[in-house]
């Protein structure tokens, strides 16, 4: 993975770790850290400054395709081809929550400002109803709202 300097548009550093395509990649709230999911089934997180991996968070069983910081910089979220998003402890790489019930690929997440919710959502399948919905997940009780 390559971490670029936009005003110069030359190549800041390398980042060597993951095993397989990265397809999701998100920068904190402090630009300290950087987050990538990977084609391998992990987040890994970055030291940005160094380029340093500080730690490889696992539970996905398939492709994780996207990433993104809480806010506050204190949770990460990651949605995946496992149909399931997790939350993890930023600090410790602890894993939160498993928020499952989706029919098909998690495709993309956010969340809200103030980090009470999660959105997810779906990639179109064939195989099931989804259609691309968004999903709401309340952080407190990992509920569907």
């Amino acid at each position: 993975m390559q971490l670029w300097e936009v005003a110069s548009g030359r190549e800041v550093r390398t980042m060597q770790g993951h095993t397989d395509w990265v397809w999701g990649v998100a920068f904190s709230p402090d630009g300290r850290l950087l987050a990538s999911g990977s084609d391998d089934q992990t987040v890994r997180l970055w030291e940005v400054a160094s380029g340093q991996l500080l730690r490889t968070l696992e539970g996905h069983t398939n492709c994780v395709n996207s990433v993104v910081f809480s806010s506050d910089g204190r949770l990460l979220a990651s949605g995946s081809d496992d149909q399931t998003v997790r939350l993890w402890e930023v600090g410790t790489g602890a894993q939160r929550q498993v928020l499952a019930g989706h029919k098909t690929d998690v495709r993309a997440i956010a969340w809200s400002p103030e980090g009470s919710i999660v959105f997810s959502r779906v990639g179109v399948s064939a195989q099931s109803s989804e259609d691309g919905a968004v999903h709401l997940w309340h952080v407190a009780s990992g509920r569907s709202v």
